[in-house]
C-alpha cells in the first residue's frame, strides 16, 4: 500500500480516480484506529477498577496471619469478577498482588492484551495494557466502647476444645487491637477505648467516686439481716475487798535425838560427873526459816491467803551415864521442834450487777438507711454481721446499685421526647446527679445482702413478709472495673483483656446503660468524651456489644437493681415479666445509642442472634459467632469497618 501511494504521487499523469481510491484505506485506518483506541481505553479503565477492587478486597481479608493465601484468593476473586476478558476483547490477563509489611499495604499489578478490530489492517493486531494499584487501611479518630458479657457461662469450655469462651474473647480482643493499631501506625489518628464488663452488676464505683464522691449516696436501702440480742442481767464478781490479817503461833511435836558422848573423861561417881557436866542449852533457832503461801476459799465464800512461816528450833541436854563399874562419863542429846507462825489474810468477795447482750437470732428485713458514707470511700467498715452478730470488716469492691427507676411495663425511647417514662431516672444516661437523693447511685454491699424465706412442710420458699427470722445469703457478682475512654498501648490493652473473669447472670440492659453513659458526649463524663483530638478531625463513635446468652435476670441475686423479689424496682411483684421488662429497657437504650450517632455492633457468641440483639445493632452490624474462629472474624470485620479501606496512590 505504501509503495503504491509513492508511485501515485511520483506520477506526472493526473488522475482523480486513482487518488480517491488510494485515500480509502487511509481513511478506514484512521476511523478504525479510533475505534480500537476507544476499546483499549475502556479496557484500561476496567482493568484499573478491577485492580483497585482486588487489592481492596485483599486488604479487607487480611487477618492476624498477614497477607496469606486466603486473602490473596479473595483479591483474585474480586479482580476476576470485575474484569471479564470476553467483554473487552482481551486475552492473556494477569493479576498479581503482594505485601511487604504484613498486609497493611497491598500492592498489585494487572496486565492484559487487547485484540484490535480494524488496526490489524495496518499490521497492528494487539495492544498491551498494564496498570498498578495499591490499597491500605487507615483509621480516623475513633472512640470504641466494648460492652462485654462476663457472666458465668463465659467460663464454659467451647465445644471440641479446651478453650473457654472468655479465653477466646481475650484473644479476639487482642487481635482487634492489633489490627486497628497497625492501621493507625505512622498517622496522627486517635483511637480511644472504653470497657464495660457486665453481668448482674457493673463495676463503675471508682469512676463515679473519682468524678464526684457526692454522686454516691451516704445512705442506702439494703435487703439484709440484723442481729437480735437478749439483755441478760447477772451478778458479776469483780474482785476482793481489802484483806483482814490475823495470825497464830504453834509448835510442832518435839523430837528427841540419839545420845552422843560429850567427852571421854571418866568420873568415879555420878555426883562428881554431874558436877562436871555442862549446863543444858535452852531452845534456840536452828537454821533459816521457810515460808509458803496458799489461797483457799472458806465456807463463807471468803478468800483466805495463808502464809506459813516455819522456824526450826533445838535444845541440848547433858546427862551422866555409867560406862563400867565406878566409871561415869558426860553424854548429850538434842531435842528439835518447829516454831510455826500462820498469817491469815481474809478478803470478802465484791460483786456488781451488770447487763450484757446475748445473741438470740437474726432478723431478716430491709434496712432503709444503711450508712454508706464511709464505705463508699473504699475504706474498711465494720458491721455486726459476723458469727452471732460479731463485728466483721468490709471494703467496697466498686459495683453499684442503680438510682431511682420506675417499675413500668411501658419503656421506650424517642428522638423527639427522649426516654419514657421520665420517672425512670436510671435510664437517663445524661442525667448528672444533684442534691436529689433519687439521682444518686448506691454502693453495692454484697456481704449485707440477704433475702427472706419461709418453710412450709419442709420446703423453703421466698416470702413477701416484711421481716422473718429465716433467710439466705444473696449471691452477688462484681465484674472487672469499667474504664473510661482513653488511648492505650498494647500492654495496657492486653492486661485489661486478661483481667476479665466470668461470673454472674445476664443483664444486657445494664451493659448497654453504662456503655452508653460512660461514652455519651452529653453524659456525666462529657468532659472526657469531648476531649478534641489534636488532629482536629471528627470522631466516629462505636459500641461493640458482645454476649454469649439471652437476658437472664434473677429474683434472688443482688444485682444493680437490688434483690428484685423484694426491691421491685423493675416489676410490680418481684418476678412477673422480669426478663421482658429488662429487655424493653435494653431496646430503648439501643435506640438512644443509635440516635446519639453511635454505631452499635452486636456479636452473639456461642448462642443465638436473637431478634432483640439484631434490633439493637445498627444496620449491617450484627454477627453470629459459634466458635472462637468466628468470634475472631467478627472482631476483625468490625476492626476493618472502624478503619477506612482506601486506594493508595
Amino acid at each position: 500500500m505504501a509503495r503504491f501511494i509513492e508511485r501515485l504521487f511520483a506520477s506526472n499523469v493526473g488522475s482523480v480516480l486513482p487518488i480517491a481510491a488510494a485515500s480509502v484505506p487511509v481513511i478506514v485506518a484512521l476511523i478504525g484506529g479510533g475505534l480500537d483506541i476507544n476499546r483499549v481505553y475502556k479496557a484500561r479503565n476496567r482493568l484499573q477498577s478491577a485492580c483497585d477492587a482486588g487489592t481492596l478486597a485483599g486488604r479487607r481479608a487480611v487477618t492476624t496471619n498477614g497477607y496469606d493465601a486466603a486473602a490473596r484468593n479473595q483479591a483474585n476473586a474480586y479482580f476476576n469478577t470485575n474484569f471479564v476478558e470476553g467483554e473487552l476483547g482481551a486475552t492473556g490477563t494477569t493479576f498479581t498482588t503482594a505485601s511487604t509489611n504484613g498486609g497493611n499495604l497491598i500492592s498489585g499489578t494487572a496486565a492484559t492484551t487487547v485484540q484490535t478490530a480494524v488496526m490489524n489492517l495496518l499490521g497492528v493486531d494487539t495492544i498491551p495494557v498494564s496498570v498498578a494499584c495499591s490499597a491500605t487501611m487507615g483509621v480516623g479518630n475513633s472512640d470504641i466502647t466494648m460492652v462485654l458479657d462476663t457472666t458465668g457461662s463465659m467460663g464454659n469450655t467451647l465445644s471440641g476444645t479446651s478453650q473457654t469462651r472468655i479465653q477466646a474473647l481475650r484473644v479476639a480482643m487482642k487481635n482487634f487491637y492489633d489490627t486497628v493499631a497497625t492501621a493507625t501506625q505512622g498517622s496522627n489518628a486517635r483511637t480511644r477505648y472504653s470497657f464495660v464488663p457486665y453481668s448482674s452488676s457493673v463495676n463503675v464505683g471508682r469512676l463515679i467516686y473519682n468524678l464526684n464522691p457526692a454522686y454516691l449516696a451516704d445512705t442506702w436501702p439494703i435487703q439484709t439481716r440484723e442481729p437480735v440480742f437478749n439483755t441478760i442481767t447477772e451478778r458479776v464478781f469483780t474482785g476482793w475487798s481489802a484483806a483482814v490479817n490475823t495470825s497464830e503461833q504453834t509448835y510442832s511435836t518435839e523430837t528427841i535425838g540419839s545420845t552422843s558422848q560429850h567427852s571421854s573423861t571418866n568420873y568415879n561417881s555420878q555426883a562428881t560427873c554431874n558436877n562436871a557436866r555442862p549446863a543444858d542449852v535452852a531452845w534456840a533457832n536452828n537454821g533459816s526459816a521457810t515460808s509458803s503461801s496458799s489461797t483457799t476459799t472458806n465456807g463463807a465464800g471468803q478468800q483466805v491467803v495463808t502464809t506459813t512461816t516455819t522456824q526450826p528450833q533445838r535444845k541440848t541436854t547433858y546427862v551422866c551415864q555409867l560406862q563400867s563399874s565406878n566409871r561415869w562419863r558426860v553424854f548429850y542429846y538434842h531435842t528439835t521442834r518447829n516454831f510455826i507462825t500462820r498469817n491469815y489474810a481474809t478478803s470478802d468477795p465484791i460483786y456488781e450487777t451488770r447487763t450484757r447482750q446475748e445473741f438470740s437470732n437474726w432478723a431478716y428485713r430491709q434496712v432503709s438507711n444503711v450508712d454508706t458514707s464511709v464505705y463508699k470511700t473504699f475504706t474498711a467498715v465494720s458491721k455486726p454481721n459476723g458469727s452471732n452478730g460479731t463485728a466483721a470488716s468490709y471494703t467496697w469492691g466498686g459495683c453499684i446499685e442503680e438510682r431511682e427507676s420506675d417499675a413500668t411495663s411501658s419503656i421506650s425511647y424517642s428522638s423527639v421526647t427522649g426516654m419514657s417514662p421520665s420517672t425512670a431516672l436510671d435510664l437517663d444516661v445524661d442525667l448528672v446527679p444533684d442534691g436529689n437523693p433519687e439521682t444518686k447511685w448506691g454502693p453495692m454491699w454484697p456481704e449485707l445482702a440477704y433475702y427472706r424465706t419461709t418453710t412450709v412442710w419442709g420446703t423453703t420458699y421466698l416470702t413477701d413478709a416484711v421481716q422473718t427470722s429465716q433467710g439466705s445469703k444473696a449471691s452477688s457478682y462484681c465484674p472487672h472495673q469499667a474504664q473510661l475512654l482513653s488511648t492505650m498501648n498494647q500492654s495496657a490493652f492486653y492486661s485489661y483483656a486478661d483481667a476479665l473473669a466470668a461470673a454472674g447472670s445476664t443483664y444486657h440492659d445494664l451493659g448497654m446503660l453504662w456503655g452508653l453513659r460512660l461514652s455519651s458526649p452529653q453524659g456525666p463524663w462529657a468532659d472526657t468524651v469531648n476531649i478534641a483530638p489534636t488532629n482536629g478531625g471528627k470522631v466516629s463513635r462505636h459500641i461493640i456489644f458482645m454476649t454469649d446468652g439471652q437476658m437472664e435476670p434473677s429474683t434472688t441475686i443482688q444485682s444493680s437493681y437490688g434483690i428484685e423479689w423484694h426491691d421491685r424496682r423493675i416489676t410490680d411483684d418481684g418476678s412477673s415479666n422480669q426478663a421482658a421488662r429488662h429487655t424493653l429497657r435494653f431496646r430503648a437504650l439501643c435506640d438512644n445509642a443509635k440516635d446519639k450517632g453511635f454505631r452499635v455492633w452486636m456479636i452473639a457468641f456461642a448462642s443465638s442472634l436473637t431478634s432483640d440483639l439484631t434490633y439493637c445493632a445498627s444496620s449491617n452490624s450484627s454477627f453470629l459467632a459459634t466458635n472462637a474462629t468466628q468470634l475472631n472474624s467478627a472482631f476483625q470485620e468490625i476492626a476493618k469497618n472502624v478503619g477506612e479501606l482506601r486506594v493508595y496512590q
